[in-house]
């Protein structure tokens, strides 16, 4: 596995951004971000996550040490809950809109750039790899233009033993790859293992990974003690359209109105409304695709269905599909709980 090809000294070259984008699929920024604006962010989500069991009370909240009593994943309702508490925060958005962030996309794309309301948080328990995120593209559950790109934000210093991401450098310029259902966030994995294209590096606090929504990319295993604690921000183009979901908040099925209800009057508030922007209905063939997939797998008995059934109860507007989900997923979850 090869290191990121670092892009750190060409942050105001919009040309040789644009070009290392095109080339690689992504950009690896040291430091873009002022370490003390994303150190009061992560301080602000860890109160709640003390408060919701998932750190240890004996030790000190800084050092983010995991209780694995508390541990749930994306989309439990016992994740998600939490999981709005951390969303409502104002801070929590904000941080897609530093100018720094701004200024290179503005200079990397050559006109205005849109941030996409729908920002998400990750909270990643230790020593729990199989829930660690594959390999996959962020197009199929974005998409609107293909040529929308996610800055990865992690919440801290990230040194090998937390994890983090991973990058098929390349990998973004054959399209979608055929993929199928995973344990994990998306619920979902590409099938190409895409041999001699990764990259990676450890992260410090600051620091952003940039890659174009069809670039393969996957988390590592969290193997130290610590909660790991990331996000990812999307961006595109104002002139490009923008699929519906990607105006809507990630907690949900909360509203605006519920992640603002406590908020100063701030400027951020429906922010992307000044723009006529053009929304192209979302294509749902991917995800009913992984869907059908993985009753079939579920109905074998292949426990790596469940991150997908969980998707499907949580998310489906089909009460039989959602009934049968829930059918299978315990029968899956039953030989562990006995």
């Amino acid at each position: 596995m090869q290191p990121f090809l670092d892009s750190t000294d060409f942050l105001h070259d919009g040309a040789e951004l644009h070009l290392r984008m095109d080339r690689d699929g992504y950009l690896f920024i040291r430091g873009l971000l002022p370490a003390a604006v994303v150190e009061d962010l992560r301080m602000q989500i860890l109160e709640i996550a003390r408060a919701a069991g998932w750190v240890q009370t004996g030790r000190p909240l800084a050092d983010a040490v995991a209780d694995l009593n508390g541990f749930c994943v994306e989309p439990e309702p016992e994740y998600m809950q939490k999981y709005h508490a951390m969303y409502s925060l104002p801070e929590f958005h904000a941080i897609q809109h530093h100018a720094n962030v701004m200024g290179l996309f503005e200079r990397m794309c050559g006109e205005p750039v849109l941030p996409h309301p729908r920002i998400i948080g990750r909270t990643i328990f230790p020593q729990r790899e199989a829930f660690t995120t594959p390999p996959h593209q962020d197009f199929i559950p974005i998409q609107g233009t293909a040529d929308t790109y996610t800055a990865w934000i992690p919440l801290g210093d990230l040194p090998t033993e937390l994890g983090g991401l991973q990058v098929a450098a390349g990998s973004h310029r054959r399209g979608v790859y055929d993929f199928q259902p995973a344990m994990g966030a998306g619920g979902l994995e590409v099938l190409d293992p895409l041999d001699g294209t990764w990259a990676y590096s450890p992260f410090q606090k600051g620091d952003v990974l940039i890659f174009h929504s069809m670039t393969v990319h996957k988390g590592m295993p969290n193997s130290s003690d610590r909660l790991r604690m990331s996000m990812d921000a999307r961006y595109q183009k104002v002139s490009e359209p923008i699929a519906p979901g990607s105006l809507e908040p990630h907690s949900q099925p909360s509203t605006w109105e519920e992640v603002y209800a406590d908020w100063p009057d701030l400027d951020l508030k429906y922010y992307w409304r000044k723009w006529d922007l053009e929304v192209r209905e979302y294509d749902n063939s991917y995800h009913d695709k992984r869907d059908e997939m993985a009753i079939k797998m579920a109905r074998e008995g292949d426990a790596r269905a469940i991150s997908t059934l969980q998707r499907i109860i949580a998310r489906n507007e089909n009460p039989d599909r959602r009934q049968e989900a829930e059918a299978l997923l315990a029968a899956l979850q039953e030989p562990a709980d006995a």
